[in-house]
């Protein structure tokens, strides 16, 4: 039994995430993890809320509410939607939990101490009227490139110009809307990734398995132009883990916080805590999976996340993990993802465009999105939702193939033989086919699963659907009934058992479907089918008793399609 480190990037913290963050990191990663845990293999799923920063501030700001408070109550809805998608973490936790506090204050410490840590003066916008000095996304102003009176003091939305705050015309504080500014001298922390340089070069190169796309970005942060640069971890901020060295004070940052990047991918480690305490176990517990001291040396530990995350977790984490020269477990292997556009554009928040995840699961259920989603992965390349797609997707692969098979086979046995699995006949040379077939593909999709790769292991999963529609076509047991009933009974044994082969190696996917065939047949529990012939064998015996399920997959109609493109177009 092999045990398995998952860990999808996490979500931020300000609003509901759209179908392109589903896809980019929890979905594929719950894929993964199902996966695992069906072939028995020990498995630890984490993933949490990002809750610091300058964007968790504003979002507060914007909805009245204190940004603890806001947090909070954010998290709750994350969580919620999450268990609406069946994304099965075995914890779901938050940056802002204690056990993260002190871990990244520790490995700020760590640093240090490596003389990893550098302390340096810069100039900042100071808000007279704020009583702070503002980052930069505090500050807004006119673009001197295109005139947008809402530019950012970071960047540009409306050119997407790279900004400093220095460079906007009549600049004001986004809190206060004050033009009373001026530049002030204060100091930071810079994280040393420079030093690591060569450490990081070596581990990359270590790594030949990983994705095309994960090692390019790393590669081209750390040699392109002036190469890996260090990297400042504090910012002047209310809201986020306060800058100590370990439990003692920093002397000169006080009233600062770390850098949200900094602390959040800290919380994978912070999140295992948080798991240990919510299931009343003690550090040991946690600790196996992440000190190499303490038991991790065996654990395979997998991240996924979208291209945008991939600097921060093939340089600056790494760098914190490596600089602290502690026994903690690096990330085995990246996943990484491109982005999904939505109908001819992207997703956004502020226009209204696009699925996001609260309104997916409103208006269908949850298999039908982590069917199409994970099919349409955007592995190789950005790829792109549209709702012809969508419907084609559902329609074709869910309703037309296994639906209609479970449908087909269930309801004829039901007319001919009752809600029993038929006894007598024999299984002959287009079962033994069929079997050779299906032996064949789910070798094939079980590497593609362990490999990961999303798209061909959904393909290679519908081609197994697909051959017991054809077997169904062919053998024709409605026919044959007419002149051999028992030759009949023999095929539709054959049919129903492949059926529960089906929800086996479906419930990654599609893990409520796989849930509703198993009540259909009333099995206390459908196994990954190890053998695919003595489950075909020994699972469904004659004299079985099971219901006919209602439709597994309804088709989306033309009508729904429309109504719902119109209804996510945005402003």
């Amino acid at each position: 039994m092999a045990r398995i480190l998952i860990t999808s990037a996490l979500p931020y913290i300000n609003g509901i995430k759209h179908l392109g963050t589903l896809i980019g990191s929890q979905l594929p990663a719950d894929l993964y993890a199902r996966y695992n845990r069906a072939k028995g293999n020990e498995v630890l799923f984490l993933c949490a809320t990002d809750e610091h920063g300058t964007p968790a501030e504003l979002a507060a700001a914007k909805a009245g509410k204190p940004v603890a408070e806001y947090c909070t109550e954010m998290h709750a809805t994350q969580s919620k939607l999450a268990e609406g998608f069946r994304l099965s973490f075995d914890h779901y936790g938050r940056s802002s939990s204690k056990q993260n506090r002190e871990l990244t204050q520790d490995f700020a410490a760590a640093l240090a101490e490596n003389g990893f840590i550098d302390e340096v003066s810069e100039k900042m916008v100071y808000s007279n009227a704020d009583s702070r000095f503002l980052p930069d996304r505090y500050i807004e102003g006119t673009c001197p490139n295109c005139g947008y009176d809402k530019a950012r003091g970071d960047q540009c939305e409306n050119c997407t110009k790279q900004l400093d705050p220095t460079d906007l015309i009549n600049p004001r504080s986004a809190i206060s809307g004050s033009t009373d500014l001026e530049v002030r001298e204060t100091k930071h922390l810079y994280l040393k990734q420079s030093a690591l340089k060569d450490d990081l070069d070596a581990w990359i190169d270590s790594k030949a398995d990983w994705p095309i796309l994960t090692t390019s970005i790393a590669k081209k942060w750390l040699h392109d132009g002036d190469g890996l640069q260090d990297r400042g971890i504090t910012r002047d901020l209310d809201w986020g883990v306060p800058v100590q060295k370990g439990r003692e004070p920093w002397p000169g940052m006080e009233g600062k916080v770390f850098y949200v990047w900094f602390d959040a991918p800290i919380e994978y480690i912070g999140c295992a805590a948080e798991w240990a305490e919510a299931k009343g176990l003690g550090d040991e517990a946690w600790q196996r999976w992440w000190r190499t001291d303490k038991g991790a040396e065996d654990v395979r530990y997998v991240q996924f996340m979208g291209k945008d995350n991939v600097p921060f977790h093939t340089l600056s984490f790494p760098a914190t993990i490596m600089g602290s020269r502690e026994p903690w477990k690096l990330v085995d292997y990246i996943k990484s993802f491109n982005y999904l556009n939505y109908d001819g554009g992207q997703f956004s928040t502020s226009q209204g465009r696009g699925v996001f995840m609260d309104a997916a699961l409103e208006i269908l259920p949850s298999d039908y999105w982590r069917w199409w989603l994970l099919s349409h992965a955007p592995e190789s390349s950005d790829s792109e939702f549209t709702w012809e797609n969508f419907q084609a997707g559902v329609n074709k692969d869910l309703a037309d193939v296994l639906g209609n098979f479970v449908s087909r086979v269930t309801k004829f046995c039901r007319s001919k033989f009752g809600e029993v699995v038929p006894d007598g006949g024999a299984w002959g040379e287009a079962e033994e086919a069929v079997l050779n077939d299906i032996e064949a593909r789910v070798k094939t999709y079980e590497a593609l699963m362990e490999a990961m790769e999303v798209r061909k292991a959904s393909q290679e999963l519908r081609a197994i659907w697909v051959a017991g529609n054809e077997y169904l076509q062919a053998a024709a047991p409605w026919s044959v009934f007419k002149t051999d009933p028992e030759a009949a009974a023999a095929q539709v044994r054959f049919a129903l058992n492949l059926a529960v082969i089906y929800a086996g190696l479906s419930s990654p996917f599609i893990p409520d479907a796989a849930e509703k065939l198993r009540e259909t047949f009333a099995l206390q529990v459908i196994d990954w089918p190890e053998d695919i012939r003595a489950a075909m064998a020994e699972t469904l015996k004659p004299g079985h008793a099971f219901a006919v399920p209602d439709v597994l997959f309804a088709k989306i109609t033309d009508d729904q399609r429309d109504e719902w493109q119109a209804r996510f177009a945005g402003q």
